[in-house]
């Protein structure tokens, strides 16, 4: 391990890189301490508390590093873009102009990314300025499950609201561009390293948590847990299912083409996290309902059965399983398209051995895919659930998050070793998986 380590900074262009995404995420670490203007911050701790509650406001302050709670100038992190990703991928699918765009190669792609990044400033504004009125008015239990009526932006007026708002979509917009350096400069998917660096970045504190609220024994035990949750991770991630196909030969002039063979991989997670995050996402609409209804008793049903220790209910099991076994299979429907991919296959004159062209492959494709989807998703949704069961096993508040945290962080960390691998081999150098 240690002389593959070595071999990285012997490459000058290869360490350049380390380096560049280094001081990248140093920065962007950086920007999640520093405050925003015109905030109470005697009054943070409160909100702090909050989202080791499991209230809605603990994703985003997930994806945030922590900044969220810091109502620092990256409060809002990385998931308006996120958000505005997942919005344009699902729009491909129903608006004919952006599947064209996809299908035109680099300069459709350059379309998308141009859109989403209007659409990423458009969210941030919107998102900015639902969060200042919540944290000045301290209502809803989006952001108070306990502590409702606290005002975090004392002296509130039209000027220095204008002026959070503008701080935070600027913060949003500084992260994006530097994902895309990160992206075109450093090594790996820029905004990939820094969903890594804010998740990281939150299991020290969780981790100590741990070790102050109960036993060093149950501390352990829960590392071990970790460590086994990465062992199963690392093996579902890397599973898929290779389907053979081959290529007719073709005589063009003197020339023979084709009589290859290759294989299509079907991963066996193909959604990866973003069933876990839809599902969390949903179930924090009736949080969100009920803060902005008068009616005490839907407020109280919905604190027992949705926030903090209810998220350990029976009926909030299987509402969270449910929907993120739904969405592995709708996002996984959108990401592949059997329909397109069998027509690709027959114009380029190949054909799965023992399919015909055409339909049959189509429906082949399908059915396989459909097949494979169910583990994946039964996967996730345990992913997601034994870390909760057990920290309501021994009463542990903190790490709300567990699985979904080693699910990024392990997926993040798998890509980028692949791609230092590939730089490494280019130039006859021994790789971290080989």
């Amino acid at each position: 391990m240690i002389s593959r380590l070595q071999n990285i900074f012997r490459v000058a262009d290869l360490r350049n890189k380390v380096l560049f995404t280094i001081l990248i995420v140093a920065v962007y670490r950086l920007g999640s301490h520093v405050p925003a203007p015109y905030v109470a911050f005697d009054q943070i701790q409160a909100l702090k508390e909050s989202a080791e509650d499991g209230g809605g406001v603990a994703l985003l302050n997930l994806f945030s590093g922590g900044a969220l709670t810091n109502v620092a100038i990256f409060a809002l992190g990385i998931m308006p873009y996120i958000t505005s990703s997942i919005i344009m991928q699902l729009l491909s699918v129903v608006i004919p102009k952006i599947e064209q765009w996809q299908s035109e190669g680099q300069p459709g792609q350059k379309k998308i990314t141009q859109a989403t990044r209007y659409m990423t400033v458009s969210l941030a504004l919107l998102q900015s300025t639902g969060i200042v009125f919540a944290l000045h008015n301290g209502s809803g239990g989006f952001f108070f499950n306990n502590n409702r009526g606290l005002d975090l932006i004392p002296n509130f007026n039209t000027w220095r609201v204008m002026l959070i708002v503008i701080t935070l979509t600027a913060g949003t917009a500084f992260i994006m561009w530097l994902g895309e350096l990160i992206s075109q400069r450093g090594i790996g998917n820029g905004m990939s390293i820094l969903i890594f660096a804010s998740v990281v970045s939150r299991l020290p504190a969780d981790g100590s948590a741990i070790w102050s609220e109960k036993s060093i024994f149950t501390f352990f035990v829960v590392i071990a847990m970790a460590i086994a949750m990465i062992v199963g991770i690392v093996f579902v991630e890397s599973g898929q299912r290779r389907i053979p196909v081959q290529f007719a030969k073709r005589v063009v002039g003197r020339r023979m083409y084709g009589g290859q063979s290759t294989y299509i991989p079907l991963k066996v997670n193909q959604s990866g996290v973003i069933p876990i995050i839809f599902a969390s996402s949903v179930l924090y609409f009736p949080t969100l309902i009920s803060s902005s209804l008068p009616w005490d008793w839907l407020g109280n049903n919905i604190d027992k059965y949705f926030v903090g220790q209810g998220q350990t209910s029976w009926i909030y099991i299987v509402f969270y399983t449910a929907l993120i076994i739904f969405f592995a299979y709708f996002y996984t429907a959108i990401s592949f398209n059997p329909a397109q991919q069998a027509d690709i296959i027959r114009r380029q004159g190949g054909f799965i051995p023992g399919i015909r062209p055409g339909p049959p492959t189509e429906a082949y494709l399908g059915k396989t895919l459909n097949r494979i989807t169910l583990p994946g998703s039964a996967f996730l949704a345990a992913i997601a659930l034994v870390p909760l069961l057990v920290f309501k096993f021994w009463d542990i508040s903190q790490f709300p998050f567990g699985g979904t945290s080693i699910l990024i962080t392990v997926g993040v960390a798998l890509e980028t070793m692949k791609q230092i691998d590939s730089q490494l081999m280019m130039r006859n150098y021994e790789g971290f998986l080989a």
